[in-house]
C-alpha cells in the first residue's frame, strides 16, 4: 500500500475507457502529413498509466506496430521525452532512470538520491525486481560500483527497503541524543550514526526524533547536516530528512530548484511531473504554493513553451493562484 491515500494525483483513470478507440485516435493523429500533437497530449494526460499500457497493446493488435516507436518517430525534443516517459510503466520508468544514472561516464547522483530517498519500501522492492528482469543486473551492484564511502553506505541502506514500522517510543530520546552526540556536540562528525538512524527509522518516528533534536540542540536537523557534512552524503541525508518530514514538500522543492534562475533542468521537471502525476501532485502543488509564494502552474508557464508546456500543465492539473 502506498504511504499516501490514493487519489492525490491529478491524473485519473478515464471512466468509459475504450483502448481500441484511443488507439485509433492516436493512429489518425500520426497518419499522413503532419502530426496532430494536441490530440496526442490531450488523450494521454487524460488516461492513467495502466490505461496507456492497454492502449499500447490495442495499437499493436490493430496496427501491428509499436505505439511508442511511432510516437518517437513523429515527435521531437522535450515534448517527445515527456510523452515517451508517460508511456513507461512507473516501476520500469524508475528502473530505467536508475540504469541511466549509473551507466556511462559519471553517475547522476541526484537521480539516485531523489528516487531512493522518496520511494516507499514496496516501491523500492519492485524497482529492484524490475531492474533485474530488464537488465539482468543487481541494482545494488550497479549503485555500489559507481559510488563510494558514506554516501554509498547510505544508498545501500535505502536499497534494503527495510525501514522499521511505526514509532519506537523508547528510542526517540536516545536517537536524538545519538545524532546530537555524533554531530553538533563533537569535533568531526560520526556519519555512521546519521546513516543508521536516518536510514532505518520510519518517517513518523524520525519526525518525533527531529522535534526532540531541536529541543536538545537548538537546531533543525537540516541545519546540522548542512554544517557537518558535505557533497553527496549531505545531499542524500537532506533528501531523506525532507522526505521523512513530507514527500510532497520534498518534490515541491526539487521542482522549484529545477526551474528557478537561468535555464531549466528539464530532466528533473519531466521526471517528477510524470512520476508523481498519479500519486501526490495535488499535495505537491499545495506545498509549492505554501513554500514559494507562487504556483507550480505559473512557474511551468514561465519556464516552458509549446506542446511541452501544455502537457506539463495538464499533468499539473490546475493553478493555485
Amino acid at each position: 500500500a502506498s504511504f499516501y491515500t490514493a487519489g492525490r494525483g491529478t491524473v485519473k483513470p478515464q471512466s468509459g475507457f475504450n483502448a481500441n478507440n484511443d488507439a485509433e485516435v492516436l493512429f489518425k493523429a500520426m497518419k499522413g502529413l503532419g502530426t496532430d500533437e494536441a490530440s496526442i497530449l490531450q488523450l494521454l494526460t487524460a488516461r492513467s498509466n495502466a490505461q496507456r499500457q492497454q492502449i499500447k497493446a490495442a495499437y499493436k493488435t490493430l496496427h501491428g506496430k509499436d505505439l511508442v516507436s511511432d510516437l518517437k518517430s513523429e515527435l521531437t525534443g522535450k515534448f517527445e521525452t515527456l510523452i515517451v516517459a508517460l508511456m513507461e510503466p512507473p516501476t520500469l520508468y524508475d528502473a530505467k532512470l536508475l540504469r541511466n544514472a549509473t551507466e556511462g561516464m559519471g553517475t547522476s547522483e541526484h537521480v539516485l538520491i531523489e528516487i531512493l530517498a522518496s520511494r516507499t519500501p514496496s516501491e523500492i522492492q519492485n524497482i529492484i525486481q524490475t531492474y533485474k528482469n530488464e537488465y539482468g543486473h543487481n541494482l545494488e551492484d550497479d549503485v555500489t560500483g559507481d559510488t563510494t564511502g558514506h554516501f554509498k553506505r547510505m544508498l545501500v541502506i535505502l536499497l534494503q527497503a527495510s525501514r522499521q514500522q511505526g514509532v519506537q517510543e523508547g528510542s526517540i530520546q536516545s536517537d536524538a541524543k545519538a545524532l546530537f552526540d555524533a554531530g553538533e556536540k563533537k569535533f568531526g562528525t560520526d556519519e555512521e550514526q546519521f546513516i543508521t538512524i536516518l536510514g532505518n527509522r520510519s518517517a513518523e518516528h524520525l519526525r518525533r526524533v527531529f522535534a526532540e533534536y531541536m529541543k536538545m540542540s537548538g537546531f533543525q536537523i537540516e541545519e546540522s547536516i548542512n554544517r557537518e557534512t558535505s557533497g553527496n552524503l549531505k545531499e542524500v541525508l537532506l533528501a531523506v530528512v525532507k522526505c521523512a518530514r513530507s514527500v510532497p514538500a520534498y518534490f515541491a522543492e526539487c521542482l522549484y530548484k529545477s526551474m528557478k534562475g537561468a535555464g531549466t533542468d528539464d530532466n528533473t521537471l519531466i521526471r517528477i511531473m510524470v512520476s508523481r502525476s498519479e500519486i501526490d501532485m495535488l499535495d505537491i502543488r499545495a506545498e509549492f504554493r505554501r513554500m514559494f509564494a507562487t504556483s507550480l502552474n505559473k512557474m511551468i508557464k514561465g519556464d516552458s513553451s509549446g506542446d511541452y508546456c501544455k502537457t506539463l500543465l495538464l499533468l499539473c492539473g490546475g493553478d493555485d493562484a
